[in-house]
């Protein structure tokens, strides 16, 4: 390999590197969260911008990602449930929320109904979304390596919901 041409591999793999992290983030997405279809709850942009905080909107809506470890819902070891932020749906009991060390909320199942998934390809391979089934909003997503009785993970953005003790 000539110097010019390991010259671009380390330019382009230092930049597909760097813009795979912000991605992966939140930091250059934009536009509407990823769940398509049509929900129990709909709201006009101004209206959800109006309704959450900036990050929960970044979150729910834009389908950003919180910085782990930011999220008090990740130390929360209360019984209750876990709702959307967005419209309060009821999305995970404390009896199936454990310590997965990823800085995130994580959850072993949902309640019934409480979310959907779509697939996303943001980081180039597939990832399994998990969103509010009653507004769509972005919630985290699910990952295969959970504890029993599910063997799911289910990692969420602590901002995108609220703790309902109880």
């Amino acid at each position: 390999m000539t110097d010019k041409n390991k010259r671009n591999f380390l330019i382009f793999g230092g930049v597909a590197a760097v813009g795979g992290s912000l991605l992966g983030i939140g930091l250059l997405r934009s536009g509407p969260a990823i769940a398509k279809g049509k929900f129990p709850v709909t709201k006009s942009d101004a209206e959800w911008r109006k309704l959450l905080s900036a990050p929960a909107y970044r979150v729910l809506r834009q389908a950003s990602t919180e910085p782990a470890g930011s999220s008090p819902l990740d130390n929360e070891h209360r019984k209750g449930t876990f709702v959307c932020k967005g419209c309060s749906k009821r999305l995970y009991s404390s009896a199936t929320k454990f310590d997965s060390g990823t800085g995130w909320p994580s959850f072993y199942a949902p309640l019934p109904g409480g979310i959907g998934t779509s697939t996303d390809y943001l980081l180039g391979y597939p990832r399994t979304e998990v969103h509010c089934a009653r507004c769509g909003g972005h919630l985290g997503h699910v990952f295969n390596d959970g504890p029993k009785p599910t063997g799911k993970r289910y990692c969420m953005n602590g901002v995108a919901m609220l703790f309902i003790p109880g």
